[in-house]
């Protein structure tokens, strides 16, 4: 199927072939899961993150506590704890991504011939 662009003004884009596989609403809710499950673990990180910096700004003696009888503080374990659960967030999406979506989309698109 072809969307013409109906403007009609000199100069204006050609017809562009919209892909069936964008008009099927299984993609569209298969989008939707996708985008909701990022934007979840978004929201995730972002609170571990604003929490650690809210953190920093106004509780530091929490933060400036010394681990055992070394300089090392509470922070810096912490601190490690924000970068890992970057890193653990962005696994949990690749592997749903690999397991889920993934051969979702590709079923789609055999489907429909892409």
């Amino acid at each position: 199927m072809v969307d013409l662009d109906q403007a009609g003004a000199e100069g204006a884009p050609a017809a562009k072939p919209v892909p069936e596989l964008a008009r099927d609403e299984r993609y569209a809710r298969l989008v939707q899961r996708r985008s909701r499950f990022a934007w979840s673990l978004t929201a995730v990180m972002l609170a571990i993150y604003f929490g650690y910096i809210l953190l920093i700004a106004f509780r530091r003696d929490i933060l400036a506590r010394p681990i055992g009888e070394g300089v090392t503080t509470l922070g810096i374990p912490v601190g490690l704890g924000v970068i890992l659960s970057g890193i653990v967030l962005t696994a949990i999406y690749v592997i749903r991504a690999n397991r889920v979506y993934d051969p979702e989309l590709d079923s789609l698109r055999k489907e429909h011939g892409l």
